[in-house]
């Protein structure tokens, strides 16, 4: 009975307060001659803080008109903007910035929806080792990676020295699928000595600070390195877990002037393992057996950077300089 009752006054609370906002909304209204939308594009500089705002604003809407706004295709949004205007009531030539605004938030709303939908597909195709452009991509990533060392042969012990479990990689993507072995690429890619230097420190992060008389002595933790091709899956699982989850709209809507991309997820990506690597080496774990704390850790850290409206986790992301001047 008790719990009953509970639910009931939440549920009376729940609608008193939401009648209570609408009226208000009305009384803000007809005291500023501006709607919601209006008040938040004039008032809210562009960036995270704007749209997330005016996605709140849409969604929350008693129009159907408005609440499907935000799942419109891209080509469609010149059409939306206008039955916004419209239903609204906004004269759009008194009110030509308004428009822009409402453009700009609509194209960072609806791209994030599309890249969640892109990182899905990848997530979910599987690695084909009979397909010649799985093949090379992942023979590009050993080049990258390794550039001085052939690959003796496809199936082959080679790939544990960049972090694989065993002679064959493709059994390693079943996690994230592509979408794994095309960040790694990407990284290994476009920030080639980062990654490689992230390769070598993650087979011997202790030596990378330690004299070798003083590495000599530890006994304990000579082995707290990491598999630098699994926890770059892993990695990715992070950040695909951020993305839909919402939590990197903050990051996007601030670095992403329109719709984010594909690539600005990949960047975002570079960015995660570089500091994850610095975080692994600080928290100095005993063991591999601490990864999974470590792992944790580190994704509350990001999560609490980015309940910040102003956070940029990597703004106008060149990953080599911001590696070089920290």
């Amino acid at each position: 009975m008790k719990h009953f009752l509970r639910m009931f006054v939440q549920v009376c609370l729940y609608f008193y307060c939401k009648c209570l906002w609408r009226c208000l909304k009305f009384v803000v209204r007809k005291l500023t001659g501006q709607c919601e939308l209006q008040r938040i594009c004039y008032n809210t500089k562009p960036g995270a803080a704007r749209t997330m705002k005016i996605e709140a604003s849409l969604k929350g809407s008693k129009s159907k008109r408005l609440q499907t706004s935000v799942n419109v295709h891209p080509d469609a949004i010149e059409k939306t903007i206008d039955d916004i205007m419209e239903l609204k009531r906004i004269n759009p030539d008194r009110n030509p910035q308004l428009g822009v605004s409402l453009q700009a938030c609509l194209l960072q709303i609806v791209g994030y929806r599309n890249l969640i939908a892109e990182v899905e597909k990848l997530r979910r195709e599987p690695y084909d080792s009979e397909n010649p452009q799985h093949e090379e991509m992942l023979l590009k990533l050993w080049k990258c990676l390794k550039p001085n060392s052939p690959l003796k042969a496809r199936i082959s012990k080679q790939w544990c020295e960049i972090g694989f479990q065993g002679d064959d990689p493709k059994t390693d993507f079943r996690g994230m699928g592509l979408l794994g072995l095309y960040n790694l690429v990407y990284f290994a890619e476009w920030d080639t000595e980062i990654a490689q230097q992230v390769l070598t420190d993650s087979l011997h992060p202790k030596y990378s600070q330690l004299s070798k008389a003083e590495w000599e002595k530890k006994k304990f933790d000579k082995a707290i390195g990491y598999s630098f091709a699994i926890v770059g899956i892993n990695i990715t699982d992070l950040a695909y877990n951020l993305l839909v989850s919402g939590a990197l709209k903050t990051h996007f809507y601030n670095v992403a002037p329109e719709a984010p991309t594909l690539t600005h997820f990949q960047q975002t990506f570079c960015y995660l393992m570089h500091e994850f690597h610095k975080f692994w080496i600080d928290e100095d774990p005993l063991d591999i057996m601490e990864f999974n704390r470590v792992r944790e850790k580190f994704y509350k850290r990001i999560l609490r950077q980015l309940q910040n409206p102003e956070m940029a986790l990597c703004p106008h992301f060149a990953a080599t300089e911001s590696l070089i001047n920290m």
